[in-house]
């Protein structure tokens, strides 16, 4: 063997029906479609069922380096030598048969190691991927739920600089009417100062005219005339103090004496009044408003323009804090529940529509529209829930508020089909 083939990988090939010495695997018609290779440093095997090649290096190779290729029924092996040194042959020969068996066992056992070890490799390495795997899982969910606070901070200052936006328009505002009437008044002091000397220009012209035209009467006398009048124009006499009754006209309600409500109509009205009277400003949320800001029908139209533009979470903001001002309006609930609605909290739907139809008592024409929306809200909710019975239970109490509805209707015979659905299929 030359220094090349040292260096070079060693190639065995078997050919069909060929008389090599290497040649194990029988004649024609062998399948080599998936065979058994076996390279055991200095025993290698290739099994294909009923066949059989082995051979017995000279010296061990490099397991890992070497291969052993099938192509067009020939196999072609490639070996590598673990330790570079001239062979004085391919196989081992003349070796006693005791000791072939023990390099057998001791390749068999070394493969088997090896086996054992790559098995542990890779579930170490499995492991770590589903280490890995986890922690990037806990990343994304950490990016995401700093992405969903940064999003409620960033809304919580819009909605602050929207605030602060308003208050510096109110106080410009106030200004600009605080200077307006300042500079009103000032014109009215000075129009009142010019007729006022204008006035005594006039008469001490015609106390002069006058005393010109009667000589005989003294400088004292006219003195007095002038200071009389000017007492007259000067100083006009109080105004006598006086009492106006005032008589109210009393209300008239549409519907007939014998189906009047009036007692109903005027605890309603009585009610109302009570909760516009109701004020509670001490709450530490509420210190840092101003007054404008702790009326809660200012805040009641802010949270209507936030549902408007679809901004729910700054809608329920503003109607909390009108509800902390003031909790007996009933339309402050109805409208936080639309919110809840949107957002699906339904739980909260429920609340705050039952709580709309504890206020909206007694029932009067007044609070018709408000008593329809309350029930229909809440209704909503129980359907999503999957309440169904419960859901149809408020819109028929809708309904009979307001039979000609058609919607109210439709929406009824849904739900009824719902149920008849569901109950079938049990």
């Amino acid at each position: 063997m030359s220094a090349e083939q040292e260096k070079e990988p060693i190639a065995l090939k078997r050919s069909r029906g060929g008389d090599s010495g290497l040649d194990g695997l029988g004649g024609p018609g062998v399948q080599l479609g998936s065979p058994d290779k076996k390279k055991r440093k200095s025993n290698s095997q290739v099994n294909v069922p009923p066949f059989l090649f082995e051979a017995i290096l000279y010296a061990p190779v490099d397991d890992t380096s070497s291969t052993a290729k099938i192509r067009n029924e020939t196999i072609f092996f490639t070996l590598y030598k673990k330790e570079v040194a001239m062979w004085e042959s391919l196989v081992m020969e003349n070796g006693d048969k005791e000791k072939m068996q023990r390099i057998r066992e001791n390749a068999v056992i070394k493969a088997q190691e090896k086996a054992d070890e790559e098995e542990k490799s890779k579930a170490v390495t499995k492991r770590e991927h589903k280490k890995l795997a986890l922690e990037a899982t806990m990343k994304l969910e950490e990016t995401e739920r700093k992405r969903i606070e940064n999003l409620k901070e960033e809304e919580r200052k819009k909605v602050t600089e929207e605030l602060e936006i308003w208050k510096e328009k109110q106080r410009n505002e106030e200004k600009q009417r605080r200077i307006q009437s300042e500079e009103k008044i000032h014109r009215e002091r000075k129009l009142i100062e010019e007729k006022k000397k204008s006035e005594i220009n006039k008469t001490l012209t015609a106390g002069t005219s006058q005393a010109r035209s009667i000589p005989t009467r003294g400088a004292g006398s006219s003195g007095s005339i002038f200071s009389e009048k000017l007492k007259e124009e000067s100083f006009p006499a109080p105004r006598s103090a006086g009492t106006i009754q005032i008589n109210f006209t009393s209300r008239v309600f549409p519907t007939a004496l014998r189906e009047s409500r009036v007692a109903e109509e005027e605890e309603w009205l009585h009610k109302q009044a009570e909760a516009r009277r109701e004020m509670n400003a001490n709450f530490s949320e509420l210190k840092d408003l101003n007054e404008e800001e702790k009326n809660p029908d200012w805040l009641k139209d802010k949270g209507n323009k936030m549902f408007a533009t679809g901004n729910y979470l700054a809608a329920v903001n503003a109607y909390n804090l009108a509800i902390l001002l003031n909790n007996k309006i009933p339309v402050l609930y109805l409208n936080r529940a639309a919110c809840h609605l949107k957002l699906r909290n339904l739980h909260k739907t429920i609340e705050d529509s039952s709580k709309a139809l504890e206020l909206l008592l007694p029932p009067v024409p007044d609070n018709v529209d408000a008593r329809v929306k309350a029930y229909v809200r809440r209704g909503t909710a129980f359907c999503h829930l999957e309440l169904y019975a419960e859901g149809l239970q408020d819109y028929d109490a809708a309904l009979k508020i307001d039979p000609t509805n058609k919607t109210l209707k439709q929406d009824a015979e849904k739900i009824q089909h719902i149920i008849q659905g569901t109950a079938q299929d049990s």
